[in-house]
């Protein structure tokens, strides 16, 4: 059924209030003391290392890996979980190689970065691109399919769970990343406590279902029932290979997606920027260790789900039709409305925090680059701390009121979940991670290389893309870098699957950016090379035996599941 009972709304409320006094609380506090900028967007040296982790898993964890990662799991099992089990191992790179460098060159934003290290055009350009981005496909995408996922489990109107979802957010932003980031430490409790008690009801609804009881039971029972679906390798002739291409999402364009995510994006590094080094990594470490339990809470109900729907359990099928079609991405909000009075409550609450969290967290980095990369540098070169901070305020009000306006005319429920997004995502990808790794290790790197991967690496993902429709690539096939896809008209064409397009434009991207360099500096250009030494990149004994931790946990799991 689709509506929340009495009990369900108890148990949000006690979620709502708890989050809202607490935050409150931290807000009153910070309010004894003078605010200026870098309290407001960054915390500066507010925020332990608990909450670091713990806020970068709530701005990460949202609708799209809820819904989208579970039908992922609905319709391709547990390899979907390289992403996040992946990430794991690109939050401990990050920590170790890109946050010493942000931190000993004084680097709060990303455009700043780019103004630092190249010019102040590359900057501006790319402040513009991700406010863009940010405000039109990011918080859009946050807000609609959150939206979408609390109607389907509460029977809430769309546009009324929108205008919820927005103000919430709104609260906990105009607080400041310090609010942010103690509220999010409450957000991942839920999330992980409410996402472990859908997990704990799909294992105990199979066991049921096939006369036994035990969650351990019932993941026995999904392991043997969909063996398919506990495979990590995908061989070039499954079916979900152009998603998920063998080897490359271990040493190919997966590394792309994460280190360009979780090192290069305002979004997430903001939240370690305003700490110490020590503090700051041992934050990542502990979002690093919280990922690798991320695919129990979103993969796993969505194999169970499968199962259950195979089985013809309850009305399963019925309820993941969509448009006279199944819709995987149904799987986890089905799930959710088979939950008894009071834990569909909690697992509410949890998809609540998810969204909640991450809207904030985005609405934050929005103002944060508009206020510090535009307003300051531009509009108002002698702004004031205390007219950031407001500039900052109105900010984050402004993109969520267009969000709202802009979110339904998108038809971003029409256009798929998780997967839709990382390869859309992955235009652009591969050009700024290009600019940033040689921007941050080769010194010798120019400003005009970096304005050919912001630019020319979008035009090369676009290319590559069409590329099918005008060249035969079955040359690229025995490699494993193209298969045989059937069009929408019926006719079969030889396709590069997202992660190889996604390394093939990487590799361009730097050796075109090492090449008008290198013929930049015989023409006298000297570029700007940040503050780095070897001594940077140096770890305590704690960070490194927790990095052993995780590392070898990943390696573990690779090798059960490969």
């Amino acid at each position: 059924m689709n509506s929340l009972g009495t009990y369900d709304y108890v148990v949000f409320l006690v979620y709502f209030l708890i989050v809202a006094l607490y935050g409150w609380t931290v807000y009153r506090k910070k309010q004894a003391q003078a605010e200026n900028s870098k309290d407001f967007f960054l915390a500066k040296d507010s925020l332990t290392w608990w909450a670091i982790g713990a806020s970068l898993i709530a701005s990460n964890i949202s609708a799209e890996q809820f819904i989208g990662m579970s039908g992922s799991g609905f319709t391709m099992g547990l390899a979907i979980a390289t992403y996040e089990w992946m990430a794991a191992a690109t939050l401990i790179i990050v920590a170790i190689f890109f946050i010493p460098v942000y931190l000993k060159n004084k680097i709060y934003t990303m455009p700043q970065f780019l103004g630092q290290r190249y010019n102040g055009t590359v900057a501006m350009i790319m402040a513009i691109f991700w406010l863009l981005l940010y405000v039109v496909v990011n918080l859009t995408s946050i807000l609609y399919l959150g939206a979408l996922a609390i109607n389907s489990i509460s029977g809430i109107n769309i546009t009324a769970c929108m205008y919820l979802l927005a103000a919430f957010a709104i609260i906990i932003t105009l607080g400041g990343m310090k609010v942010i980031g103690y509220t999010d430490v409450i957000q991942v409790f839920f999330l992980i406590l409410g996402g472990l008690a859908t997990t704990y009801l799909a294992l105990e609804l199979v066991s049921t279902h096939f006369g036994t009881t035990g969650v351990l039971n019932g993941l026995s029972i999904i392991k043997d029932r969909a063996a398919d679906h506990f495979q990590m390798i995908f061989h070039k002739e499954d079916a979900h290979y152009m998603d998920l291409p063998g080897l490359s999402v271990l040493i190919g364009g997966m590394w792309i997606v994460n280190l360009n995510y979780w090192g290069c994006n305002q979004y997430i590094t903001q939240r370690a920027l305003g700490a110490d080094l020590p503090t700051a990594r041992n934050g990542l470490l502990f979002a690093a260790g919280l990922k690798l339990l991320m695919p129990v809470i979103v993969v796993l109900p969505g194999i169970a789900a499968y199962v259950l729907y195979q089985e013809g359990y309850g009305n399963f099928a019925t309820d993941m039709m969509k448009d006279g079609s199944l819709n995987a991405d149904s799987a986890y909000p089905v799930l959710l409305n088979l939950l008894p009075a009071g834990l569909k409550g909690l697992s509410f609450a949890a998809l609540t925090a998810a969204i909640v969290a991450s809207l904030a967290g985005k609405a934050n980095s929005i103002a944060t680059i508009f206020t510090l990369d535009v307003y300051k540098k531009v509009i108002n070169k002698d702004a004031d701390e205390n007219k950031q901070v407001v500039i900052g305020r109105i900010a984050v009000i402004v993109a969520m009121v267009l969000a709202i306006i802009i979110a339904p005319q998108l038809g971003i429920d029409k256009k798929g979940g998780f997967q839709f997004i990382q390869e859309y995502t992955g235009f652009v990808s591969p050009g700024i991670f290009a600019m940033f790794i040689l921007g941050f290790f080769w010194k010798r790197t120019t400003s005009n290389a970096a304005l050919f991967a912001t630019i020319g690496g979008f035009i090369l993902s676009v290319v590559f893309k069409a590329m099918p429709n005008f060249t035969d690539l079955s040359w690229l096939s025995p490699y494993g870098f193209s298969k045989l896809v059937e069009q929408k008209d019926g006719s079969m064409l030889y396709e590069i699957p997202f992660l190889d397009r996604m390394g093939f434009v990487f590799v361009i991207c730097i050796v075109a950016m090492f090449i008008i360099s290198k013929l930049e500096n015989r023409t006298g250009v000297n570029p700007k090379g940040l503050d780095i030494d070897v001594s940077m990149f140096k770890t305590n004994k704690t960070f490194a035996a927790g990095a052993l931790i995780i590392c070898g946990i990943i390696v573990a799991l690779y090798s059960i599941f490969w």
